[in-house]
């Protein structure tokens, strides 16, 4: 890894100076949002910095003191729900961005918007597609609140130009939960390992990041058993996705490497 790859990309997009007061007031939503969508039989997942948040009750402070500010309410659904998902959303106060819903309705995407709070909202189905597809068909019902621990790491580190912002996230959930081969409240590393077997672009990507992460921690401001527990629990994810089988397809594309963009660009 060169060391231009070893840096994070200098963003300011959901770093700043955090209002707890405001926090909140996402945080509340997004809960509310999920169970107002449990009542109707819509299925809503939180996925970005909120479910990273929701799931670190012991080390959610991360967020404050390193900076993280929230900029919108970001969800995972069915894409066979989508018209109940915007029957939802009106019910409960939001104007559809009908143009943008248009537009990504091969897509996948819904946008909404509280004329009254200026809450944005969007709302994923089926998968996340950036840089890389990180699938969830079938995984929503893991979790009472967000997407499974495992697709909320994934979330983080397909980001190709991955931000400091992300790799906050990440140590916050790394610090918290202990990596296992299920989904019992543990980062899955049998889920990831599987998920990157099955794209070596994705195997590649993520292995750049969970070392960017590693090389970044002396740069915040963290303890030593911070720093000591995510560095252990980064090196047990690596382990996990190179000691993984890898088919023929994945291997002859290792083989090429870099010689070839592994990624999709995002705007």
């Amino acid at each position: 890894m060169t060391e231009e790859e070893r840096q994070p990309i200098d963003e300011e997009i959901g770093i700043g100076k955090v209002d707890v007061e405001q926090a909140k007031v996402f945080q509340d939503e997004a809960v509310r949002i999920v169970k107002a969508g449990e009542e109707r039989g819509v299925i809503l997942r939180i996925i970005g910095a909120l479910a990273f948040h929701q799931h670190c009750p012991q080390f959610g402070y991360f967020q404050e003191k390193l900076n993280r500010v929230y900029t919108d309410i970001d969800f995972a659904g069915y894409g066979k729900q989508s018209k109940p998902i915007r029957d939802l959303f009106a019910a409960i106060g939001y104007d559809e961005d009908v143009e943008i819903n248009s537009f990504h309705a091969e897509g996948g995407r819904l946008v909404f918007n509280h004329p009254q709070t200026h809450l944005h909202i969007d709302v994923f189905m089926d998968r996340l597609d950036f840089c890389h597809p990180i699938p969830w068909k079938g995984r929503l019902e893991v979790d009472e609140f967000t997407i499974p621990l495992a697709e909320l790491m994934l979330e983080k580190m397909q980001i190709v130009k991955i931000n400091e912002k992300d790799i906050i996230d990440a140590i916050m959930l790394l610090r918290e939960h202990p990596v296992a081969t299920d989904d019992d409240d543990h980062i899955n590393s049998r889920r990831i390992a599987e998920l990157c077997a099955g794209e070596w672009g994705l195997w590649r990507t993520t292995t750049m990041n969970l070392e960017k992460t590693r090389d970044y921690l002396p740069h915040l401001d963290l303890t030593e058993e911070d720093r000591s527990v995510v560095t252990n629990r980064i090196d047990e994810l690596l382990t996990a996705m190179n000691d993984y089988h890898k088919g023929t397809r994945w291997k002859l594309r290792a083989r090429v490497g870099d010689k070839v963009k592994w990624y999709k660009e995002i705007d």
